[in-house]
């Protein structure tokens, strides 16, 4: 079936889709994203990826000029078109398409270029890796440093996606100065031998995930304790756990580091408690 995608505007078949190539997306990555999860054909966290997006506009003085109630619209008609039961919408808002190519910014009436689509993943909240957990590498954060801002800036994780495919892995978590800031899609968790989650404090060093931000609030209600602060990649090897949280993958364990198994190298059972708590919770909240 061929998708309906939005541009600008208009609902179109995704092979009718357009941008320009002076789109500034394209020749400067001038552009934030946001990915929402659908479940039950419901969106997940919709209103907090809404509030990133708009702080993430900002931050970089880009006008938004689609109000969160035509961005919620606009979701839920991709959904039904697209038939999506348990999948993702992508959203990516440029500075737009100025006509030319200029390390200045464009005239302030120049539009953004808008464009939504969905990804069909059907048992999106069964994925087996829950199960059985990942595996990955360390590498060093080469990227800018407003990475709190969510840029279609990207090329840098791909990179690290693919050195840790390349070591037989399944993600990378970027190190910095000797401590942990992130995976490269995800943000990083380790759980001490006491039961305390541990995950870096926000600041510009790491994207403010809305996973994350559910999933603490989540763990704290259950009287888990959580600690915000810098770990190291020694330390994680050495933890009763770790794991990650992101939109798409909500919660998932993590079971190697470099090659060390954490803890006993298997899946433990605080990861899989958060995960199953964060699902029920937010399908509960999903519109």
């Amino acid at each position: 079936m061929t998708r309906t995608v939005y541009v600008n505007g208009e609902y179109l078949p995704e092979t009718e889709a357009k941008v320009s190539i002076f789109d500034r997306g394209f020749l400067m990555a001038d552009g934030v994203y946001e990915v929402t999860s659908v479940l039950g054909g419901k969106l997940i966290d919709f209103d907090g990826h809404a509030a990133r997006l708009a702080r993430s506009l900002a931050e970089l003085d880009m006008k938004q000029s689609v109000t969160h109630e035509e961005l919620l619209e606009i979701h839920r008609e991709l959904v039904t078109r697209n038939e999506i039961t348990d999948g993702l919408i992508y959203l990516q808002i440029t500075r737009g398409a100025p006509g030319d190519r200029d390390f200045a910014f464009p005239p302030e009436d120049t539009e953004p270029t808008i464009v939504l689509f969905t990804q069909n993943k059907p048992g999106l909240a069964d994925a087996p890796q829950a199960k059985t957990g990942i595996k990955v590498i360390s590498i060093e954060d080469l990227r800018w440093h407003r990475r709190d801002i969510k840029t279609v800036q990207l090329l840098y994780p791909s990179m690290g996606k693919m050195m840790a495919k390349k070591a037989g892995c399944d993600d990378a978590w970027m190190v910095e100065e000797g401590f942990v800031t992130e995976g490269t899609s995800n943000n990083a968790y380790i759980v001490t031998k006491d039961g305390t989650i541990v995950t870096r404090h926000l600041s510009n060093d790491i994207l403010h995930g809305i996973t994350r931000a559910a999933v603490l609030r989540f763990a704290k209600e259950a009287q888990v304790k959580v600690e915000e602060r810098p770990f190291t990649i020694e330390e994680a090897q050495n933890a009763a756990e770790a794991f990650i949280t992101s939109a798409s993958a909500f919660v998932m364990p993590v079971v190697e580091i470099d090659g060390q198994p954490v803890g006993d190298g298997k899946v433990g059972p605080l990861a899989p408690r958060i995960r199953e708590i964060y699902l029920e919770e937010m399908r509960k909240a999903a519109i």
